[in-house]
Order: C-alpha cells, then sequence, then structure tokens
C-alpha cells in the first residue's frame, strides 16, 4: 500500500539530510508504528505520504514515494486526499467549521461529493466511530478524546486508503487514549485500513502493530515489533522489564507479561517506600475556584506542596487541571480562592510578572507561547541572563533534554518535542521557588523523559516545589511523590503516588498492572531483584 524507493530528504538551507536512502514497505491493511527519539524525523517521514513534505514545508525530496500504486511525488496535499487521511498532532488546529457533523461534511464538500452520498458517510461515520449522540455539539465543546475522533472521522468519510495519524494520543487522558486506539484497531480490522502513526508512549500502541518502524539518525529501520525492541536502546517500561527477566520472546501487552510471570515468576524482596516529602510548605493553593462564565472548571480546591515534593495532578481531559495550574501561576483567572508562595506568603497574582515568572514557573501545553526570538542560541542566552545563570546554562540543560538541536535554529522550525524540551530549558534556568508544568512530556522520546525526571528530582531535592499536570502514567510513577486526582473540577483522590496510581485501572503502570500494586517503575524491580 505505501512504498518508499531510494527516499532521501533535506530542509532547505540544511546540509545534513534529515532522511537518507529510505526503503519502506507497509502492506495494505497493516497498522505501522513510526517511533524514535524527539526530533528525530518521525513527522517528516509521515509528510512525505500526502505531499505536505515537501509541498509546504519545503526541502528537497529525491527518490520516490508510492500510495496504492501511484506515485505522490510532486503532488500537493489536495489531489491526494480521496487517498490518504492526515491528523496532524494537534487535531483542534484542524477544524474548520463548527458542529461535529459539519466538519464531517467538510472534506466531502471539497471533493464535490453528491448530498445523497455526504448524508449517507455521514451517518456511517457517526454510527462507526460512536458519535452519534455528537452530532449537533460544538466542537469547542468537545473533550481531547471526543475532538481526537472527530478530526479521524473528517477524514474518513472521504474513505482513503491510508489514514496517517501524528501523536494521535498525546493529549489524551489514559481512558480517552484507549478508546482512540480501540477505535483505530477496529478500522484496521474492519475495514482493511492501512494505518501508520506516530507515537512516543509506544507501550499503548505496541500490542496492536504489525510493523514497527525506528527512524534514527536520518536512518529507518523496520520489522516486527518484538525483533526490533529486542535490541531497542530505549523501549516500554513492559518491554524493559522482560529484558530485566530475561524472557524470550519478548511480551508485548501485559495480558502476556501476567502469563509469563506465573510460569517464570521473578523473585524479588518488597520495594522500599518512597520517602515522604519532609520540606516546609511552599505552595499553599486554599479555596481556589475558576470558571469561564458559567463554568466552573476549578471548585474550592486545596492544594499543599512542599519545597522537597513533586506533586502530580492527574485526571481526564476538562477536569480542570490546566486551570488550577494557571490560577496558581497568577496569570490565570481565579474567581475565588488564595495562593500563597513561601515563608513571605506571597501571592504570584500580586507581584510584577518578573517577579510572579521567579515564585511560579509555568510551561503551558502550548509552548509554543513562550518562544519569540530568531534562534535557539538567542532564546538559551536571554534565559541565561534574565535568570542571572551562568553563560551556557540553559543550552546544557536543553541538551540532556534533547541533543543535537542545531543552535542556529528557528524555535518554531524545531518538531513539537523539541520545541517543548526548548521551553522546559527556559523555565528550568531560572530555577523558580515552585516550578508548574503542564503536560511536560509530549512530544518527548522515554530517554528525555527520564532525563527531565531527574533534573525535576533534582530541582526537589535542592529545596523547589514541583507541581504538575499529566496523562503519562509511566511518568507520574517515575518522579511523581504525591498525586492528586481531579474530576468536574474537584479533587476526588490525593496521596502518595504507589497507592493512588496503583489503585486505579486507569493510571496504574504497567509494571503495576503486571506484578502488583506495590511496584511503580522498572527501576525499582531492578533494585530489588534477587
Amino acid at each position: 500500500m505505501i512504498e518508499l524507493r531510494h527516499v532521501s530528504f533535506a530542509y532547505d538551507g540544511e546540509t545534513t539530510a534529515t532522511l537518507h536512502h529510505v526503503d519502506l514497505h507497509i502492506a495494505e491493511g497493516e497498522l505501522a508504528l513510526v517511533a524514535g527519539r524527539t526530533g528525530s524525523g518521525k513527522s517528516t517521514l509521515l509528510g512525505m505520504f500526502n505531499g505536505l513534505v515537501p509541498h509546504f514545508s519545503g526541502g528537497v525530496l529525491s527518490g520516490d514515494v508510492r500510495v496504492a500504486g501511484e506515485s505522490v511525488i510532486g503532488r500537493p496535499p489536495r489531489e491526494l486526499a480521496h487517498l490518504i487521511g492526515y491528523v496532524g498532532q494537534d487535531p483542534a488546529a484542524g477544524f474548520v467549521t463548527h458542529t461535529v457533523e459539519e466538519e464531517l461534511a467538510y472534506g466531502m464538500e471539497q471533493l464535490g461529493l453528491e448530498p445523497s452520498t455526504m448524508r449517507r458517510r455521514v451517518e456511517e461515520t457517526l454510527d462507526l466511530l460512536g458519535m452519534a449522540d455528537l452530532r449537533e455539539r460544538s466542537l469547542r465543546t468537545l473533550s481531547g478524546g471526543q475532538q481526537q475522533r472527530v478530526a479521524i472521522g473528517s477524514v474518513l468519510t472521504m474513505h482513503p486508503r491510508v489514514l496517517v495519524l501524528d501523536e494521535p494520543t498525546s493529549a489524551l487522558d489514559p481512558t480517552a487514549a484507549e478508546d482512540v486506539l480501540a477505535t483505530i484497531a477496529r478500522l484496521v480490522d474492519d475495514l482493511a485500513l492501512t494505518v501508520v502513526l506516530a507515537e512516543h508512549r509506544m507501550e499503548r500502541v505496541i500490542p496492536l502493530a504489525d510493523q514497527l518502524v525506528i527512524v534514527e539518525d536520518g536512518t529507518v529501520r523496520s520489522g516486527s515489533p518484538a525483533d526490533l525492541l529486542a535490541e531497542a536502546p530505549v523501549a516500554p517500561p513492559l518491554i524493559e522489564l522482560g529484558r530485566l527477566a530475561g524472557w524470550d520472546p519478548l511480551p508485548l501487552s501485559v495480558r502476556e507479561a501476567r502469563r509469563r510471570v506465573r510460569t517464570e515468576p521473578f523473585v524479588l524482596t518488597a520495594p522500599p517506600r518512597r520517602p515522604e516529602p519532609s520540606g516546609s510548605p511552599l505552595l499553599r493553593a486554599t479555596g481556589v475556584t475558576v470558571a469561564y462564565g458559567t463554568t466552573r472548571a476549578v471548585e474550592n480546591v486545596d492544594l499543599t506542596v512542599r519545597a522537597d515534593e513533586v506533586l502530580v495532578v492527574m485526571g481526564r481531559n476538562g477536569s480542570g487541571k490546566s486551570s488550577l495550574l494557571w490560577a496558581i501561576q497568577g496569570t490565570g483567572p481565579r474567581r475565588s480562592g488564595d495562593v500563597r508562595v513561601g515563608a513571605e506568603g506571597v501571592d504570584p497574582a500580586e507581584v510584577s510578572a518578573d517577579e510572579a515568572r521567579m515564585l511560579v514557573g509555568l510551561v503551558p501545553q502550548t509552548a509554543a507561547d513562550l518562544v519569540y526570538l530568531e534562534t535557539v542560541a538567542e532564546e538559551c542566552a536571554a534565559a541565561d541572563t534574565q535568570s542571572g545563570s551562568p553563560a551556557g546554562t540553559c543550552a546544557e540543560l536543553l541538551q540532556r533534554l534533547a541533543p543535537g538541536i542545531d543552535a542556529g535554529h528557528h524555535p518554531r522550525d524545531l518538531s513539537e518535542g523539541q520545541r517543548l524540551a526548548l521551553v522546559l530549558a527556559i523555565v528550568l534556568t531560572a530555577r523558580p521557588r515552585v516550578v508548574a508544568l503542564d503536560e511536560p512530556t509530549r512530544g518527548l522520546d522515554y530517554r528525555a523523559k527520564a532525563e527531565l525526571a531527574d533534573v525535576l528530582r533534582a530541582l526537589a531535592d535542592d529545596g523547589h516545589a514541583i507541581v504538575l499536570s499529566t496523562h503519562d502514567v509511566e511518568f507520574a510513577a517515575t518522579v511523581a511523590d504525591t498525586v492528586v486526582v481531579m474530576a468536574d473540577g474537584e479533587v476526588v483522590s490525593r496521596g502518595p503516588a504507589d497507592r493512588v496510581l496503583a489503585e486505579s485501572p486507569a493510571f496504574a503502570p504497567q509494571v503495576s498492572k503486571v506484578l502488583g500494586p506495590q511496584w511503580l517503575t522498572v527501576g525499582q524491580v531492578e533494585r530489588t531483584l534477587l
């Protein structure tokens, strides 16, 4: 269905090709998972299939890209819409209408289909994706998982042969992510649709994948997931656990791993409990309420974070996590409540913007909002100057999170993950007393997340308070001291990470699902393996 023959590509002005001499074949009805380091070229590879690369990106493409036997070289995306459906990293950014039904019909209108055909396909797609009750809903009122399904539906109504998805679950809570992936699996099984999906959190997709495509240092390798993961330098927790146990073949699902534990059990001592934070309270939020018109996003929330504590806020999409972080930072609306930082009890909302940033440094979900200079080097230099840090501090931190970024690049030319790493480096260089991070692992690979966890742990050990919201349960299991779960703007659960995460089927990490609730990470297992 998809074939790349000796394909190379370089962006304009680049002396080194982003991808070179790529040969790849994806059969009809397969689900191919594309993986690789942050900034390795995954989105570039996906953009070749429907002409986004190089038609919109610029650059020089050589070789041949064929879809369903047709060469797509030189053809713009609009000529390929009937053949290839493409959904980018932010589905809402591609919406052009107001309601679900209008969005499902829009693409067909551009293809000039008959009204009767359009009506039939809209109904079929609503039923296929389980969205019939959302027909008249405004797109702005949908949850993240619902928006993702609408984005997929808007391309399915055009009956493409191939569906290309770039990080389709990165912004979704675990339950919504599972729903979207189940929908994708059903499309592959029932319609023989070919799906190419790029995803950093591979643990969600590997059990469904027919083929794994690894983008690394400009090259592309493909094969069965079990074969490639056996030698991959960085892999999901379940694969790391299988390697540690010496299992062959490696289990690709939690169910397989549980069976292996029954037949080849681990010999483990009890895991040591994480020490409870003992520092003095550094952040106190009392009775915080956030409302947008008549809608209350946060309802009377109390939150205390100690000077040596990493507190993770979790919950489904739309539960109020981001609104809470903005209210704590001082910029977001606060209908009522009180926020105080430090022994002095300073409210970030009552001081200047520069002072507020040193009290609570926030990295928002839309990290691009915080970059404004012409090059990565200028952004890093400005961060060093504004924070009073030694020259090179920000650049060194960026190198840890996302190695190999050209300092001369414009920040907006970076990949989503690289741009997030840059903003994380800028904010963390300032070492604010309270670090607030909203979905800080979107677009980051496993190695970058491990580095980020180390940086946050070091800051906490040095007397800073860390509060972050995330849907990434594996990252939460690695970094959290305390977990707070929100629903409908209220706190419904809070406590030590090993209790709150493991007691919830939605938020339990893979190791907990395999070995039991007392285990959170592969690192714990490795330290106690006899």
